[in-house]
């Protein structure tokens, strides 16, 4: 029996569901999208809303789908999550979110849903609303239609590197493939060539209307050191601002400290941190 109010969200709680949102635009972006995308009619999207209700008043909302994602998620309301999660088999791939509700939600659900494959408790989250002060590379440029098959092993390559598994091991990449092509059909995939050879990528994963949240940010291994990361993401980060929304996010693992250096030369700064818990 659960001792808190809890329960899913529909389409009549969708004022307070963005009240929320908008209140962490950044760390509710993933969110965001889909409920401007499916509104809340769970049988529309790929997952459910929950919320946490003290006192008929919606406090906290998490994401249970392929990710488990919280929003506004105070100790009271991670714990209650917790609860109703932690009595069911696990179905998400990761959680993430503001380090402190995800770190809380793991020590809860670890007995239960346990070992994880990998815990990355602190990943500075940066966000940026300004032409970035560098150089941009006007080489770099949105990849085509056609050039999905070029892309696609930099893509692999990124995803192996970053996450620690293929993503071909499930279906052959046929999933993953078909997120790249629609992310390059929606003008979101940027890239610089070298000839044929992707040697910079990157995505917006997620477009809201308060931000759009880069990922997928790989440098070809021959290139590395080269330089080319800084100018290629002030391109990336100058179109984003002038042609999808008015701030650029992203959230990067604390030791990678090359990324960094990049992105504070971008102007990003920060905007606290996130944690993963990867399956």
């Amino acid at each position: 029996m659960l001792t808190v109010p809890i329960r899913q969200l529909g389409e009549p709680e969708r004022a307070a569901v963005e009240r929320i949102l908008d209140a962490d635009p950044y760390a509710g972006a993933q969110i965001a999208e889909r409920v401007a995308a499916h509104g809340l009619n769970w049988w529309r999207s790929d997952g459910r809303i929950y919320g946490y209700e003290p006192d008929r008043h919606i406090e906290s909302i998490i994401w249970s789908g392929a990710h488990l994602v919280p929003v506004g998620a105070t100790p009271p309301a991670t714990a209650a999550f917790a609860d109703l999660l932690g009595a069911e088999p696990r179905v998400c791939s990761s959680i993430i979110g503001r380090s402190e509700a995800v770190l809380d939600l793991w020590d809860r659900l670890g007995g239960n849903w346990g070992p994880a494959r990998d815990v990355r408790p602190h990943q500075p989250l940066l966000v940026t609303d300004r032409d970035p002060m560098v150089r941009a590379d006007p080489s770099v440029r949105l990849v085509r239609a056609v050039e999905v098959d070029q892309l696609f092993p930099a893509a692999v390559a990124m995803y192996t590197e970053e996450v620690g598994v293929s993503p071909l091991q499930d279906d052959g990449g046929r999933g993953y493939r078909r997120r790249i092509a629609e992310l390059v059909k929606a003008k979101r995939a940027y890239a610089k060539f070298d000839g044929d050879l992707v040697i910079f990528k990157a995505e917006l994963a997620i477009v809201t209307r308060r931000t759009t949240q880069v990922q997928g940010v790989w440098v070809h291994p021959d290139y590395r050191g080269s330089g080319i990361a800084t100018g290629a993401m002030a391109t990336v980060v100058a179109d984003a601002l002038r042609r999808v929304a008015p701030t650029v996010s992203l959230y990067v693992n604390d030791y990678n400290t090359t990324a960094r250096r990049v992105y504070a030369r971008c102007g990003f700064v920060s905007a606290g941190s996130f944690a993963t818990v990867l399956f």
